[in-house]
């Protein structure tokens, strides 16, 4: 009796998975080369803001400070009381409040009112930064958060780079005040393009939203802020007085920007890439090599070639750093990401007035010799931080 014949095996369709949410993740990368640019834009307008508001230099310095600290104030109050509310109209509130602190800014007559905009638009930035990171995690799969890391926090490089010169330029076509209307926008479209391409996300319910204390208190999280606020502490010091360190070594400091604008970019494709096999490696990477950096420069930092060198090397290390720092905390703090980044974004404020403050105390004391050997000292205390912090701020192997 012949046999039966064995069923088929079953071939199961093959279902593609998704890709990378490009057009989404760049919305998010827009929102934060926003947050950045409106930041940094006075700096490279400070005469003609002085003029035009009819005070010294100094007091439009402030412009800068105001919006920091009003991101400083706001990231963890703001982020905590808007765990609940789904991630897209609070990022669109966000990015309407800098098209009204910007173009308050353009349009106002006295420094008063002025202040009043920079510091509304630092507290929006405060929130932006706080859902920024989560929101991306949120609308890719679990193992395309790396990637979708790097790309949310391009925008930061693109920004620190291109934000001064940038102004610069603007000023020259447009005037101060035509700056910030084109900054408002910019707004306004990205507005759109957030409403048309960037998917929605839920927030948290009240019963799974994460006390403040509860996050503060997971494993991983202090060392990652301790890293954060000594390694770009360091980075502020050299990047907020890079101008007469290369006046000090006779380069040029727009290409010395340029030359670190390029790299970051490159560092954080590189980051993109890696980021999920060996988050601890390029971490100790990154930092250890802005450490020899701030060595170089301080046996050789009077030469132009050097600050070159040490530009591109700089940024390449730099590049990445939001998407690691952001990445960290994240794998930490688990539901309580949203606050996690808060923290991450009070701790880089903090960082940014520590190194203005910090650097032009040294500056004033000694010039830029004494700025190399400071970086050089916070570099190295970040990097013993990260390298005791194995177990679960940057733990080693690939990201689960």
């Amino acid at each position: 009796m012949p046999s039966s014949p064995s069923p088929s095996p079953v071939v199961e369709a093959s279902i593609p998975l998704a890709p990378l949410p490009a057009a989404a993740l760049s919305g998010l990368a827009a929102s934060g080369f926003l947050c950045i640019v409106t930041e940094t834009l006075p700096a490279g307008l400070l005469p003609q803001i002085a003029s035009g508001l009819a005070v010294s230099e100094g007091i439009a310095g402030q412009l800068v400070a105001v919006y920091a600290l009003g991101s400083l104030l706001a990231a963890i109050p703001l982020t905590s009381l808007t765990q609940g509310y789904r991630r897209r109209p609070v990022l669109l509130a966000t990015i309407v409040c800098f098209v009204i602190g910007n173009t308050l800014t353009a349009v106002a007559g006295s420094l008063a009112v002025v202040l009043v905009a920079r510091f509304v638009a630092g507290c929006a930035a405060g929130l932006a930064w706080g859902i920024i990171a989560g929101y991306a995690r949120s609308i890719v799969r679990p193992d395309q958060t790396g990637p979708a890391m790097a790309l949310a926090m391009v925008g930061v490089p693109l920004a620190l780079s291109l934000g001064v010169p940038a102004g610069t330029f603007l000023g020259g076509l447009v005037g101060w005040r035509g700056s910030f209307l084109l900054l408002s926008a910019l707004g306004v479209v990205l507005v759109g393009w957030i409403v048309a391409r960037v998917p929605d996300a839920p927030g948290r319910t009240s019963d799974d939203r994460p006390s403040l204390r509860r996050v503060v208190a997971t494993p991983g999280i202090v060392p990652i802020l301790l890293t954060i606020l000594a390694w770009m502490t360091a980075h502020n010091i050299l990047y907020t007085y890079i101008a007469p360190v290369a006046a000090a070594a006779a380069a040029r400091v727009d290409l010395v920007l340029v030359a670190f604008g390029v790299s970051s970019l490159i560092g954080i494709w590189i980051v993109g890439r890696l980021v999920d096999r060996m988050l601890r490696r390029l971490m100790l990477l990154a930092i250890g090599s802005f450490a020899a950096v701030a060595i170089l420069l301080t046996l050789t930092g009077e030469q132009s070639l050097t600050l070159y060198a040490a530009a591109i090397i700089w940024g390449l290390g730099f590049g990445g750093a939001g998407a690691m720092m952001q990445t960290a905390s994240a794998d930490a703090a688990g539901d309580g990401v949203d606050l996690a980044q808060a923290m991450v974004t009070t701790a880089w404020n903090l960082a940014i007035a520590a190194g203005g403050a910090l650097g032009g105390a040294l500056l004033t004391a000694g010039g830029t010799r004494l700025l190399p050997p400071a970086v050089a000292v916070l570099a190295l205390v970040a990097f013993a931080i990260a390298l005791a912090a194995h177990c679960s701020a940057f733990p080693t192997g690939p990201r689960a």
